[in-house]
């Protein structure tokens, strides 16, 4: 659809991020399209980021790809519109906001069912699967990013941060037997070591927080910036990326060493929110950064309470530390769905089936709250 400055009519101001600002825009030359969210860039603002405009233009290509090749849990790009000043693009409106303030909204405690994470997960595992089949790593899965849409399902939003890389085909077995004793206590050893170089800190001397300072409510998460590694080039495709990007609590071990990485930071990203949503909290969150990559880089996930054993497996086998080990680094999308956590799952059936926990009763409690004020 083609855009025009003069016929949009802002509704009301949705949000700020890294990239720029999102407006519930109405064309008011097509009274029959509904409202959309409109992001808008300044080209020219001193307090933005360089590279905003890259990674806004970034964003625009790749959801004009998925308007080409649509999938019901990502974005389309409905139109977008640039004049000297400003940068602008249109995707769908999603009226109940994001998988952050619905938990919020909808748990006191802060964490969801087994059957609402089941549910969730497998459409985000459709939504990855889709990107990662057309080169592209997201690198940025975060609550604030899953968007809730009116019939209760995903959407999948902002991609600035992704990149499309290409890598060859992994024709060798995922390791059928579990990590030795012997083998993990090798393992954590050389990462205590690494973290003691890394931070320059002895591991043993830091205080463990306690559970007062790890607020359950979720901080706004910080951007990750590139830190002495190679610039991302978003147009060429390399079989790995060496820039840090990411959000602290997400960002996966390999990222933190500056390995290089690819496809399977989604699948890490993936077991943080799997637990987030469980326990209201990130596992590996410290009081600083620096604490934060060294449990990320050291610490295995804690559980408790009654969590069903192949949740917690799941969650163990994405959070391996080493990314060959990981669920999903060989086999993909394919191999994270045949985990016994979706056993009899339809995933054919994903975008008809009704939400565990959705946007339709959400709206509802918000209407009214806003009536009874």
């Amino acid at each position: 659809m083609e855009l025009h400055f003069e016929n949009l009519k802002a509704i009301r101001l949705l949000g700020r991020g890294a990239t720029g600002t999102v407006f519930l825009v109405a064309d008011c030359s097509s009274p029959s399209t509904p409202p959309f969210a409109l992001k808008v860039v300044e080209k020219h603002n001193p307090f933005a980021k360089p590279d905003s405009e890259l990674r806004a233009r970034w964003e625009i290509s790749v959801c004009s790809r998925l308007l080409a090749d649509r999938h019901p849990f990502l974005p389309y790009l409905i139109g977008n519109l640039e004049n000297p000043d400003l940068l602008a693009w249109a995707i769908p409106f999603c009226p109940a906001g994001d998988l952050n303030s619905l938990r919020h909204s909808l748990h006191p405690d802060r964490f969801f069912s087994t059957s609402a994470i089941r549910f969730y997960l497998a459409q985000l595992i459709s939504a990855l699967s889709h990107l990662h089949s057309l080169g592209i790593v997201y690198r940025d899965l975060k609550p604030e990013n899953i968007l809730i849409q009116s019939t209760g399902q995903i959407l999948l939003t902002d991609f600035d941060l992704s990149r499309r890389i290409s890598i060859s085909p992994r024709t060798l077995p995922l390791p059928s037997s579990p990590i030795s004793h012997e083998d993990r206590h090798r393992r954590r050893r050389h990462y205590l070591n690494f973290t003691r170089i890394f931070f320059g800190t002895q591991h043993s001397s830091v205080p463990a927080a306690t559970p007062s300072e790890m607020q359950l409510k979720k901080a706004k998460s910080a951007k990750v910036s590139p830190v002495s590694r190679q610039r991302a080039s978003f147009a060429s495709g390399l079989e790995r990326s060496h820039s840090f990007v990411g959000t602290e609590e997400y960002v996966s071990p390999e990222v933190v060493r500056g390995d290089g990485h690819e496809f399977a930071v989604d699948w890490w990203a993936l077991g943080i929110l799997a637990y987030e949503m469980a326990y209201g909290r990130t596992p590996f969150r410290g009081r600083s950064r620096k604490e934060t990559f060294r449990n990320v880089l050291t610490m295995e996930p804690e559980f408790v309470g009654k969590q069903r054993p192949e949740f917690r497996d799941l969650i163990t086998r994405l959070l391996e530390k080493e990314p060959e080990r990981r669920l999903g680094y060989f086999g993909g999308a394919e191999e994270v769905k045949a985990h016994p956590f979706f056993n009899g799952l339809k995933w054919e059936m994903l975008a008809d089936a009704p939400p565990a926990v959705g946007g339709r009763r959400f709206l509802r409690r918000r209407r009214r709250l806003k009536r009874e004020r």
